[in-house]
């Protein structure tokens, strides 16, 4: 290999992603071809700080939600991890019921600077019972186990794309189909305009989900929780 491909090889890495046949157990469905899996990524422009739209990287910003006896709470914190070669923000989720812990997540994110799309790498996640971590369900990283990195949130998002956000087979295979990008919500927060709704599904299981999101502000919804406050930096 000349070392002019080889720079190339070391500054942009494409992810082709082929999903698991049927006969491997994993469940399969006939259009996975509609959703983009394939990413072209130049390192070099990959950072942990920032902010699309739609998504907030920066630490500091802190988002609570509600929804009847669950609550979460979303802090980007002021820490970094290197996945797949890449240093990445952490952003923490925390899920309670009826008051008491019942998940703990950290997740890995990283942003474009030349088109402002943040992309998923991954997460740890510890699940709580009577305030014991009982397993880590859920959990991966990017270049462990065939996994790879998947699109988050677009920089310029359009009503019609479909994407992967997570790319780790028989484990997180999470994909987003944009529905709306002016729509009006409510939230006990307040209320808000040019809304980014979006329909969540995953080839593993049956059903979905829906998120909202606001410009400058980020998630509004998540399926039935709604946003009660946000801190910014």
């Amino acid at each position: 290999m000349t070392a002019h491909a080889s720079a190339i090889q070391v500054c942009i890495f494409t992810i082709t992603f082929a999903l698991a046949a049927s006969g491997n157990g994993s469940a399969r469905d006939d259009h996975d071809s509609d959703w983009k899996s394939n990413f072209s990524v130049n390192k070099a422009d990959l950072m942990s700080k920032g902010k699309n739209p739609y998504f907030v990287l920066e630490p500091g910003h802190v988002s609570q939600f509600q929804g009847g006896n669950e609550t979460l709470t979303i802090s980007v914190l002021d820490e970094t991890k290197f996945v797949d070669g890449v240093e990445t923000r952490v952003v923490e989720e925390r899920e309670e019921k009826n008051g008491k812990l019942v998940e703990v997540s950290r997740n890995y994110f990283a942003i474009d600077k030349t088109t402002n799309a943040i992309y998923y790498f991954g997460e740890d996640v510890n699940i709580y019972k009577e305030g014991k971590v009982v397993n880590h369900e859920g959990a991966w990283l990017s270049g462990v186990e065939g996994a790879k990195f998947g699109l988050m949130m677009p920089g310029k998002p359009k009503v019609g794309d479909k994407f992967y956000q997570e790319l780790a087979p028989k484990v997180a295979m999470d994909r987003c189909e944009i529905v709306a990008t002016e729509e009006e919500f409510k939230t006990p927060a307040g209320s808000f305009k040019n809304c980014l709704r979006i329909k969540e599904t995953t080839p593993l299981e049956k059903g979905a989900g829906y998120k909202v999101y606001a410009p400058g502000v980020g998630l509004l919804k998540d399926d039935e929780l709604l946003l009660t406050k946000t801190e910014k930096p």
